[in-house]
């Protein structure tokens, strides 16, 4: 299981032979996730930073406001070596998540399938860091996910798609019409050629 330590100590191996382009993930101070991802912005790197909207209530007022999705994590694509000596200089930013010895790299995926969910759930989306029991696999036929995969389970007495994000042990839940579901279809009995979450 990953884990969240302190940031790797340079060393020859890691920045001349073991580096790979790629998405990573970065912990930072609590309330400087937006900061840091300007700060990469400023650097030629891509930062993301996905988040949801968040109802904030003042004693005058009520506002809806953006909030991280991880609080205190930041994702970058990294093309060079250089750059994550860098970003480890920033303000705000306490390590790279690492796996074992390496920092923990992200799959294209991964990140795709966030920028798919922010993009098209509002104020649905909760993140939990329980473990929770594998549910159904079942085939989204109907929406904005309409022809992909998914796990869904029964959460707080409701049919919630969970998406695992392992690297950071959170899930993400979802709320899905149940009319949207059914079972996988006999065509796509090899869910490798199926998209999913």
């Amino acid at each position: 299981m990953p884990s969240v330590v302190e940031p790797i100590q340079p060393t020859i191996s890691f920045a001349m032979h073991d580096f790979k382009s790629g998405w990573f993930v970065i912990y930072t101070k609590p309330n400087h996730e937006r900061r840091i991802a300007e700060q990469l912005e400023k650097m030629d790197t891509i930062p993301f930073l996905p988040t949801v909207k968040k109802l904030r209530v003042w004693s005058d007022r009520r506002k809806y406001i953006d909030m991280p999705l991880f609080p205190s994590y930041v994702f970058v694509n990294l093309t060079n070596v250089e750059t994550y000596f860098d970003s480890l200089g920033l303000k705000g930013v306490f390590y790279y998540v690492r796996d074992g010895e390496n920092i923990a790299r992200v799959s294209e995926s991964v990140i795709n399938n966030l920028r798919m969910i922010v993009g098209n759930f509002t104020s649905e989306i909760e993140v939990s860091s329980e473990y929770l029991q594998p549910g159904s696999i079942l085939f989204i036929k109907e929406g904005p996910f309409t022809g992909f995969s998914c796990e869904v389970i029964q959460y707080k007495g409701k049919q919630k798609i969970l998406v695992r994000i392992e690297l950071l042990q959170r899930n993400i839940l979802l709320d899905i019409p149940v009319e949207y579901l059914m079972g996988i279809p006999a065509e796509a009995d090899n869910l490798n050629n199926v998209p999913n979450f």
